[in-house]
């Protein structure tokens, strides 16, 4: 969530840094909400000092035997005015929040305006491999090698499901192993959270209201809290400090979880995204750092690196692109994308995306820290990063990593969970 005092100290400052996202940005009403809430605000304060003022007076008027009444009357009057006050005051209040929270976050001024036709890729590792006249995509290459059942997997969960079979669910598995080892190594904290939570979750993360729909809602009963199936492991890491207030000490504060992600966006029949390109539930690890403002471009970096990092060893060719101000998340003010080349369909697919959200979300959750010899709190950086999601990341091994005779390298990282080199075709 934006600021309000940066709002009112110079809109038009804001505005232009909103245009990168929003072609038309007016704060007249949100400007104005303010000032009428500002102004209840003094109203009731004035009537409540007033009608003080006046028990007062009544207390002595009765101790002396003097008739009270004229003043019992216009503390009635006091009273009403507060009781007509208090709901308008309220309700001004709720859709100040609500016009606040619509707002996306401020890009960085290195971001490039507009959509994705305006990503700029910043790095490039490896080259494409050339696969000649015999590469097979990765849903033939999973299926020959027994790695995914697609009809089981829709039979299943329907539409937008894979199933995992024997060495597919290895790979699979070994994948996430060799996230959280690598993470778990480099003194992130490790975490298994929830997978069902409470809209506060959503809200804070800035994906609710914007994008409610997007996420799976659970049917609850009469009198429970709404609840949702996170969308990735970032919603929930976010929400472990909201409402706190964390000890310089305590900074940076690095976290990793692994979690499945579930989303209502549903596959397409396109080439692109066959198998498992897009589907409703994916698995995922997911990189975290709370940290002070003036950390926050190196935490950036590193978590760029991390992911980075991982796709090397595992000898996937992939780019790093900045992501244009239409492309990147509402909530996020920088965000890079790690994207593996895919040679089937001759193009790029995102498996890592790391977003800096300088405040934005802690203001949205309330998380603060007091720096030493500070007097007043201040609202922590919040950045994270897949550390990564593998739904694109295993279709990308089987197709550069795949051998003339049909079997597929495994990367040498992965090697000791898997216990074999290459993957094979059953025999016979």
């Amino acid at each position: 969530m934006l600021d309000l005092k940066q709002i009112k100290a110079d809109p038009d400052a804001v505005a232009r840094g909103l245009a990168k996202r929003l072609p038309d940005v007016d704060f007249s009403e949100i400007l104005e909400l303010d000032r009428r809430s500002r102004e209840l605000i003094g109203q009731i304060e004035a009537l409540r000092a007033e009608r003080k003022d006046i028990a007062r007076q009544i207390g002595q008027k009765k101790k002396a035997g003097e008739d009270s009444a004229d003043l019992e009357a216009r503390a009635a009057e006091i009273k009403k005015g507060i009781e007509d006050g208090e709901p308008e005051l309220d309700a001004i209040k709720d859709k100040l929040q609500r016009l606040l929270a619509e707002l996306p976050n401020i890009p960085d001024e290195i971001v490039p305006p507009g959509g994705k036709e305006n990503n700029q890729v910043v790095h490039t590792w490896g080259e494409a491999p050339d696969r000649g006249d015999w590469g097979l995509d990765h849903v033939e290459l999973s299926q020959r090698l027994n790695l995914i059942d697609y009809e089981r997997g829709v039979k299943i969960g329907g539409s937008g499901f894979w199933l995992y079979t024997g060495m597919g669910a290895a790979l699979e598995w070994a994948l996430l192993n060799y996230f959280c080892q690598k993470h778990f190594k480099d003194g992130y904290q490790f975490l298994l959270p929830p997978h069902m939570l409470v809209h506060e979750c959503g809200y804070a993360a800035g994906q609710f209201p914007k994008f409610t729909d997007d996420v799976f809602h659970l049917q609850t009963d009469e009198g429970e809290r709404d609840r949702f199936l996170l969308p990735t492991a970032e919603t929930a890491i976010l929400n472990v400090y909201r409402d706190e207030i964390l000890k310089p000490e305590q900074l940076p504060t690095k976290c990793f979880a692994y979690t499945p992600c579930y989303r209502r966006e549903a596959g397409s029949a396109r080439t692109e995204e066959r198998g498992m390109i897009r589907g409703h539930q994916f698995n995922k690890v997911e990189m975290f750092q709370f940290t002070a403002p003036e950390d926050g471009k190196a935490a950036l970096d590193e978590l760029v690196g991390r992911a980075q990092g991982i796709m090397e060893e595992l000898g996937l060719h992939y780019r790093t692109s900045l992501l244009a101000a239409e492309d990147a998340s509402a909530s996020m003010a920088l965000t890079y994308d790690i994207e593996v080349w895919l040679p089937s369909l001759g193009i790029y697919k995102e498996v890592a995306s790391v977003s800096w959200a300088r405040d934005y979300q802690a203001r949205r959750a309330n998380i603060r820290f007091k720096p030493k010899g500070a007097k007043q709190t201040e609202f922590i950086h919040t950045l994270n990063g897949s550390g990564l999601a593998t739904s694109r990341l295993f279709p990308a091994i089987l197709e550069q990593h795949q051998r003339p005779d049909g079997s597929v390298a495994v990367p040498e990282v992965l090697r000791p969970w898997l216990g074999v080199d290459v993957l094979e075709p059953p025999r016979g």
